[in-house]
């Protein structure tokens, strides 16, 4: 499991600054296309692939902060129910969720959830959904 931490940008290569920039470049729609937004920015595409899934703003504004939380799960009874009833149970608001059919007893599950109630860190959370029965795989995949 990822470690994640709340760092200056003061002290981060620049590198890092310029991914961010890149993705909202991309977010906010003044960029089209990857390329386009690296080369606003001074960036490689390689670099921002590199770095583009590692690199998230944090938002002092606590009420805006939202998470993707990306699954396994068993294709079993009351399978998303557990995921549910558990994030509920932590004060997580869901956002969006959307589970892929099942294939070889096993289906894909992404849920986009509000934390400005949670209970508990992202990271103890992801930890407690990963020990659900029914759950294969748990992974924090953005936070903003």
């Amino acid at each position: 499991m990822s470690k994640y931490y709340v760092v200056s940008s003061e002290i981060l290569p620049e590198v890092l600054e310029k991914v961010m920039e890149a993705h909202q470049l991309l977010n906010s729609g003044e960029a089209t296309r990857i390329s386009e937004a690296v080369a606003k920015v001074g960036i490689s595409r390689g670099t921002f692939y590199k770095y583009k899934d590692a690199v998230f703003s944090f938002s002092q504004d606590e009420s805006t902060r939202k998470a993707i939380i990306s699954f396994v799960i068993r294709h079993e009874k009351g399978a998303l129910a557990q995921v549910i009833n558990l994030l509920s149970r932590s004060q997580a608001n869901i956002l969006s969720l959307n589970q892929t059919a099942p294939i070889n007893g096993i289906a894909s599950l992404t849920i986009t959830i509000d934390m400005a109630d949670l209970e508990t860190s992202p990271e103890d959370l992801i930890r407690v959904l990963q020990d659900l029965p029914a759950v294969s795989r748990t992974e924090l995949v953005a936070v903003e």
